[in-house]
């Protein structure tokens, strides 16, 4: 899994030819945060040149196949499997076989991955081709849904996490300790932060700092009692909010800014999960049973 040059463009798409592209988005680790660059690509017979990347590679393969010039030696990735290139390795990419490849990656700074290690240094991955098809799926998933929509507390809740698993699985370094004394005061303290602050919530990083927590401690303690990450906890309360604003005769656009969604299709998509119906088929039923 590789990038182009630096500085593209958020959602910006280069296509290499009429069947080959390549779709760049930036995220952001939290309001304020630090970006994060999502790629998603598909190439027939685009070979890269020789580069080397300051943050880790993570990337899965999604279909066909990639061989990857990787330490003195050749890397095969094919659906389903994560790939990791640490920081500064020399590498290439292209496909391995007629049909092409597609696969999406993600490209991340050292403290991503460090968070639930014990001690600073950068983790070290042996092995750069893993087959770990239950976070290969995660990974797969958290890409696709950020992609679409770049949500900052849902990328802080998300990517840290998952990193922290391909480190804690993965690497050469040791677990820290998953023990969080007083997990249940925190996670009820996260809660109320968000709900308070639901059209700008705080990021995670400093919700952890104010606590005296590491991130991955945050969300640990959140996950452990809500049962549920963050993102999702003040997505579901923003729905409540807007079945409220719905039922008063508010059209679907107006309300998802004002329960703090991105904007109408961010709102149908997490409608529609927690309660199996769009926002405009709620909003008619609810006005019908009124008449």
């Amino acid at each position: 899994m590789q990038s182009g040059p630096p500085g593209v463009a958020p959602a910006g798409v280069v296509k290499v030819s009429a069947r080959e592209q390549a779709r760049w988005t930036r995220a952001r680790l939290g309001r304020c945060g630090p970006p994060l660059d999502l790629l998603t690509a598909r190439f027939d017979r685009h070979v890269y040149a020789p580069h080397a990347h300051e943050e880790f590679t993570v990337g899965v393969c999604v279909g066909g196949a990639e061989v990857i010039a990787y330490r003195g030696g050749h890397i095969h990735a094919g659906p389903g499997t994560l790939v990791v290139l640490e920081p500064g390795e020399m590498h290439t990419g292209g496909p391995a076989a007629a049909d092409g490849y597609a696969y999406r990656a993600l490209y991340a700074g050292t403290a991503l991955l460090t968070d639930g290690l014990l001690g600073s240094a950068p983790p070290h991955f042996r092995e750069p081709v893993l087959d770990d098809p239950e976070l290969a799926t995660a990974l797969r998933l958290a890409h696709t849904d950020l992609s679409s929509c770049p949500d900052p507390l849902e990328t802080e809740s998300r990517i840290p996490w998952l990193l922290t698993a391909l480190a804690r699985r993965h690497s050469t370094a040791r677990a820290a300790d998953d023990t969080v004394p007083g997990a249940g005061h925190i996670a009820h303290a996260v809660r109320d932060r968000l709900a308070d602050e639901l059209l700008a919530p705080p990021s995670l990083a400093d919700l952890a700092a104010e606590l005296g927590l590491s991130r991955y401690q945050l969300l640990r303690a959140f996950r452990t009692t809500m049962g549920i990450p963050p993102y999702a906890w003040l997505a579901q309360y923003r729905v409540n909010r807007a079945r409220t604003l719905l039922q008063s005769g508010l059209r679907p656009a107006e309300v998802a800014g004002l329960v703090g969604f991105a904007d109408q299709a961010h709102l149908t998509r997490w409608f529609r999960r927690v309660l199996a119906v769009t926002p405009a088929a709620y909003r008619n039923s609810v006005q019908d049973s009124g008449r």
